[in-house]
């Protein structure tokens, strides 16, 4: 059927690499949809979410027929759109959910520019680092200008309220300028002096050190603050499940004692349903893709194409990030945040950008692979 897709001379996409990505969405489908149908009591949730998949899969075919250069040359277009976007949440189509004012209105789905970012910025951050490479005569103004490019699409997340998404493009941006090697010595200077910043900032206000530090206090779960009540509520349904879980379906937290259950906190309710056993098969099957993702970002620049290596390594970043702090949310080391879990829960934006980010590293691959007549051709 793929040669069917893609033409005879063209490369196909690594079978091994699309199956497990296959694997997890399908698993992530079955687990979100039971999740959103015991907490909302109908289907509507399981139809939309796989209606998302289906268009994510279709701009995913779309991202696999197009070289990467396609992207590094209209990366500035990318960037603007996406910005604007950003800017169009506060306008009267802007739609605001629990206070965050993150999504646009299209009546029949709602946008969520944040997750397009996640995207965007990589592609534009890759080309910008490409270009920097030639000229490194004025490091500090090539940093600077990085710096820009972030603050710009960042001080928007925080108008939205969206912090933790500016945490995860800042961190995105930051480990992609650690893995070129590009303004280093830059880049720790000014670490450093952030880091010092936010401690002294934090440790010269006692209101700020209560709230950094609660969350860990053993009265705070003693007396059942609201503030743990979230994570205790996923910690219980973790145990529930024990190795092999209640059963597809069986869940009790995912009626009324936890929030979000289908999107922020599916990971607990894969414990409750499926076990140990469930939750290995996530966490496996996730870190199978990321592996071979930066084995594709490490081949590609082998053969020094280096937009596309570090387009790859940032996708895999971002997406290694977020995993792993939602796996950390829901076993409470960490307090809760708006994370989804990639390619898992439930979410219109999250899951087609997700899906878009696969084919992108799958689109690299095929390129990784194309005889090297065509490979010269690629960046």
């Amino acid at each position: 059927m793929l040669s069917k897709i893609f033409n005879k001379t063209a490369q196909l996409p690594d079978k091994n690499l699309l199956v497990a990505i296959l694997a997890l969405i399908i698993f992530g489908w079955i687990l979100s949809s039971s999740a959103s149908i015991g907490h909302f009591g109908n289907y509507s949730k399981a139809i939309n979410q796989a209606i998302y998949i289906v268009l994510g899969m279709f701009f995913g075919l779309l991202v696999l027929k197009s070289p990467l250069s396609l992207y590094k040359e209209n990366r500035y277009w990318l960037f603007l759109i996406t910005i604007i976007l950003l800017a169009v949440v506060f306008s009267p189509i802007g739609k605001t959910i629990n206070g965050s004012t993150r999504w646009i209105d299209l009546v029949a789905f709602k946008l969520q520019p944040s997750e397009i970012l996640k995207i965007v910025i990589i592609l534009f951050v890759a080309g910008f680092l490409v270009e920097q490479e030639k000229d490194l005569r004025r490091p500090w103004m090539g940093f600077i200008k990085t710096l820009v490019i972030i603050t710009v699409p960042g001080v928007l997340l925080l108008l939205e309220s969206d912090f933790g998404a500016t945490i995860i493009v800042v961190a995105t941006v930051l480990a992609m300028l650690l893995a070129s090697g590009v303004y280093l010595k830059q880049l720790f200077i000014f670490g450093g002096v952030a880091l010092l910043f936010v401690v002294g900032l934090i440790s010269l206000n006692p209101n700020r050190v209560e709230r950094f530090t609660s969350f860990w206090r053993d009265d705070l779960w003693l007396n059942h603050s609201d503030k743990v009540w979230q994570t205790k509520q996923a910690l219980v349904g973790i145990a529930r499940g024990d190795w092999t879980g209640v059963g597809l379906g069986n869940s009790i937290q995912k009626y009324t004692k936890l929030p979000e259950p289908h999107t922020d906190m599916i990971f607990a309710i894969i414990g409750e349903e499926t076990g140990i056993i469930g939750m290995l098969f996530v966490i496996l099957t996730f870190t199978y893709i990321m592996l071979k993702g930066f084995k594709i970002a490490k081949e590609a620049l082998k053969d020094n194409r280096r937009y596309s290596s570090y387009v790859g390594f940032g996708i895999c970043t971002w997406l290694s990030m977020q995993f792993s702090v939602n796996i950390a949310m829901n076993l409470g080391l960490i307090p809760p945040k708006g994370f989804t879990l990639p390619l898992v829960s439930y979410g219109g934006s999250s899951i087609i950008f997700a899906l878009i980010s696969m084919a992108l590293l799958l689109r690299i691959n095929m390129e990784n692979k194309a005889d090297s007549t065509k490979r010269k051709y690629y960046v």
